[in-house]
């Protein structure tokens, strides 16, 4: 919890918990329970007490049997490459793999107008709308945007 321990809060008895700080105890319990580390039930109780504890010295024992952030292994993989989804990125390699397939199959046919023209065109068109849907901007305007 931004610079707050557990042990922070079990030592505040008299100061009340502001929603803040309920939402960061929940997300560790949200958290958990995605990880497995918590049944269905047990989250559900567990949030339950979190938004109705008043004091922060209650919002230590929902807590106090969960890894800290520091002790939970990394995901083996990143969520993807320079920020973009990973599902976009499997759409990319899909379309540059079909797009050599249609070109090199062009070369091969001894057709004299270029033929993949047009499955090329909504390969880009998918991957185009596939990127707007995903809310993906790219690196550059992200930046910009900050």
């Amino acid at each position: 919890m931004d610079g707050m321990t557990t042990n922070t809060l079990a030592h505040d008895h008299n100061v009340r918990a502001s929603d803040a700080e309920r939402e960061e105890v929940a997300r560790i319990v949200q958290d958990a329970g995605a990880e497995g580390r918590l049944t269905l039930a047990e989250t559900e109780e567990r949030l339950a007490g979190i938004y109705g504890a008043r004091f922060r010295h209650e919002l230590a024992q929902y807590t106090a049997d969960l890894p800290r952030e520091r002790d939970r292994p990394q995901r083996p993989w990143p969520p993807g490459v320079r920020g973009v989804p990973r599902p976009l990125l499997v759409h990319g390699a899909l379309a540059i793999v079909l797009a050599t397939v249609l070109i090199v199959r062009w070369i091969v046919s001894g057709v004299p107008y270029f033929w993949p023209g047009f499955p090329l065109f909504w390969l880009a068109v998918s991957l185009f709308v596939h990127a707007r849907i995903r809310g993906f901007r790219g690196p550059y305007r992200r930046a910009r945007a900050s």
